[in-house]
């Protein structure tokens, strides 16, 4: 994908910062709420940082991600903040956190398989006690083909895009989201097509899996402003 990488010197373009402000605050009420006090937070697939730029003022947080160009950004916005290589399905980092956070990584979790290895990653790096918060962006229920256009400027670069969600096969658990771009610098303009496939499964299997694993789960819905249609599984590791 070419986003999180050969394109990333553009990400904080299409993905701006300061979009993720409202979203960062819903986690952080509903993490706390579920756990009062908790400080150390834990992030599967943290991006290129935009959450923990706001998080990390409550929390003490550790930042994992698969793409090192992803890495690099979040170096450069949250320098004070523990930042790990790791694949969400496979870390294991042999202690816990009060929190966990997995935010639209997961979406990038194409079968069942995968999303219950990310839950039980999740699930040996929560403290009893603790909990675990996923957040897609959809699941199959509130799935709709949609396409937006988006963009934002910064000095001479600009980006524009549109991103179109469809699902090809309706049968599988998976749909596909593309991404054409229009990127300028300066005077310079040029075009790139990236396609994400993503994973999409129902509530039912979203629930099944977590509560496989260990996991208490409460279904969150309407929290995000803005996007009525999210889902957030709010999930609570009972206290041994």
């Amino acid at each position: 994908m070419k986003l999180y990488g050969e394109l990333a010197g553009w990400y904080r373009l299409v993905d701006p910062p300061g979009d993720h402000a409202e979203e960062a605050e819903v986690h952080a009420r509903l993490l706390l709420g579920a756990v009062p006090g908790a400080r150390t937070l834990l992030e599967l697939g943290s991006g290129a940082g935009h959450n923990a730029l706001y998080l990390k003022r409550r929390f003490a947080c550790t930042l994992t991600d698969i793409s090192d160009a992803m890495l690099a950004l979040n170096r450069e916005l949250n320098p004070e903040c523990e930042i790990l290589r790791g694949d969400m399905r496979l870390m294991r980092l042999g202690r816990r956190f009060d929190v966990v956070l997995v935010h639209d990584a997961v979406m990038y979790m194409t079968n069942q398989g995968e999303l219950l290895a990310a839950a039980l990653a999740a699930f040996e790096h929560t403290r009893p006690g603790g909990a675990a918060l996923f957040q897609p962006d959809c699941i199959r229920e509130t799935f709709r083909e949609s396409a937006t256009v988006e963009g934002s400027d910064e000095g001479t670069r600009s980006a524009r895009f549109l991103m179109w969600s469809w699902d090809p096969d309706p049968g599988d658990e998976t749909f596909v989201t593309e991404f054409a771009l229009l990127l300028r610098d300066g005077t310079e303009m040029r075009s790139e097509h990236d396609r994400h496939l993503e994973g999409l499964f129902s509530r039912e299997v979203w629930v099944g899996l977590l509560s496989a694993v260990g996991f208490e789960v409460e279904v969150v819905a309407g929290a995000v402003p803005g996007e009525p249609e999210v889902e957030i599984f709010l999930c609570r590791r009972p206290r041994e």
